[in-house]
């Protein structure tokens, strides 16, 4: 099986620029890249920060552009994004029973969770009480099939002190939950704007670039935020029943 990644979009409403980019025509190019290799993709996940600061205007543009992406994909949520009008721009999202955007997705390869921790008004990511007990009874559900899990922050520090700073609150109690699962195969977020690798608890992790700006790697500074200029990225994923190889695909502009 394979699947594509793609992250921190950061879409502003129309003839605004962000960091001196225009994110519209960057994920243009970058859907286009997919389209050109999708023959066995079977679909795209996009983990979070679809907006840069939430306005419905800016998902309009995305919804847009989406139009052109000729496989299936997921959208999840991120710091920068609002429930509120993405839902209104895309009423079809899945929701569990609390509103939040997150759902579980079953394939021939195993679960697929995709997690919501926006919480909104913040830039950190939280799992609360209600999402923590989603998750906990989605792992239940499946079983000893493998899982494969999607969140936008990432719940450790990845030693880059201006994003440890933004990572998901409360990470002691939600390793608590994710450790109740021995069968999660990877671990995959977005919010770094880097392309980060490792292992956490055991479970193997991957983050990739954003398709407009990108982070810049400051062991030592908290602040200010080291944005950086780069090429727009995504990852495409291939699953087999003993490995998971993730490649990041650099866009040529």
């Amino acid at each position: 099986m394979k699947f594509v990644q793609i992250t921190d979009l950061h879409i502003v409403p129309p003839g605004a620029r962000l960091h001196d980019l225009n994110p519209a025509d960057r994920l243009a190019s970058c859907i286009a890249d997919v389209n050109r290799h999708r023959e066995d993709v079977e679909f795209c996940v996009f983990t979070g920060d679809l907006a840069d600061r939430g306005e419905r205007e800016a998902y309009d543009v995305l919804r847009e552009i989406l139009e052109d992406l000729a496989i299936p994909h997921h959208l999840m949520l991120g710091n920068h994004d609002a429930r509120a009008p993405f839902l209104d721009a895309f009423p079809e999202a899945p929701r569990d029973g609390n509103g939040f955007v997150q759902f579980q997705l079953e394939t021939d390869e195993g679960s697929f969770i995709f997690l919501d921790t926006l919480d909104e008004g913040n830039r950190t990511g939280l799992c609360c009480d209600k999402r923590r007990g989603w998750l906990s009874e989605r792992l239940r559900d499946s079983g000893s099939r493998p899982v494969y899990l999607f969140m936008h922050h990432p719940p450790f520090d990845i030693g880059i002190p201006s994003m440890d700073n933004i990572k998901l609150d409360g990470i002691d109690t939600f390793a608590r939950v994710v450790q109740e699962s021995t069968n999660i195969r990877h671990l995959f977020f977005g919010h770094v704007h880097r392309p980060v690798s490792g292992s956490w608890h055991g479970i193997p992790f991957s983050a990739l670039p954003s398709t407009n700006h990108q982070i810049g790697p400051d062991f030592v500074n908290v602040s200010p935020m080291p944005y950086t200029r780069g090429p727009a990225a995504y990852a495409i994923v291939h699953l087999d029943d003993d490995q998971v190889v993730v490649h990041t695909k650099f866009v040529d502009e």
